[in-house]
């Protein structure tokens, strides 16, 4: 799925600690997830409109995140605040990053262009597990084929657990597949990497048939 089509997964919340970013690709487009200090999350086109550098590559300080190249800063909504080479400049508003629309649910970060996609609804948000993220070099149609899914993310249960997968295409041939354990209590450590041990047999097993074919 593209942004623009709805809600996509684009990182577990665990993975995006506060007052950090990382780079993302969806559907081929470059993107950077971001979250300030204040914990709340951003996503935004992984581009520096000054001279595209990857504001993936930035830091960021409070609600700010800042270019590592010319160390052009952007507050929250995305519009550039600070200039260091020109301190007294009254920024103009024309130079903003483009920016997506951020929830976070199930214990996972999504993103959307869409101004009316609704997020996906498993059920109460009690509580959740993270399990992991797997890279998996394959269409995600194939991961939704293996497993039955009928959209980008479903509720699944695997060995008596409760377990969310959330398909990310990164490109047409490769996947990104979030994975959450759901549930009211803590899940044990063991558990965790007892399904962190099966994504990395579902990866095995969809690149293994993808070579074949």
């Amino acid at each position: 799925m593209r942004l623009e089509e709805g809600w996509v997964p684009v990182a577990l919340s665990s993975s995006i600690e506060a007052g950090t970013s990382a780079g993302a690709v969806v559907s081929g487009s470059e993107i950077v997830v971001w979250r300030d200090t204040g914990g709340t999350a951003h996503v935004w086109e992984d581009r520096c409109p000054h001279r595209g550098m990857r504001l993936s590559f930035g830091f960021v300080r409070g609600d700010h995140i800042a270019c590592l190249y010319h160390g052009w800063q952007y507050d929250a909504a995305g519009q550039c605040r600070y200039i260091p080479a020109h301190p007294k400049l009254d920024v103009p508003q024309t130079i903003k990053v483009p920016l997506y629309r951020v929830a976070e649910k199930y214990g996972i970060v999504w993103a959307t262009a869409s101004a009316d996609a609704l997020l996906p609804d498993f059920g109460a948000d009690t509580g959740f597990t993270p399990v992991r993220s797997v890279s998996i070099d394959c269409a995600a149609f194939a991961v939704q084929t293996e497993l039955g899914l009928e959209g980008p993310a479903a509720v699944i249960t695997v060995d008596g657990d409760t377990l969310l997968v959330a398909v990310q295409a990164v490109t047409s041939d490769r996947t990104c597949a979030h994975l959450v354990l759901l549930g009211a209590e803590p899940h044990p450590v063991a558990r965790q990497k007892h399904h962190a041990r099966w994504a990395e047999a579902l990866r095995f097993r969809l690149e293994t048939t993808s070579e074949v074919a």
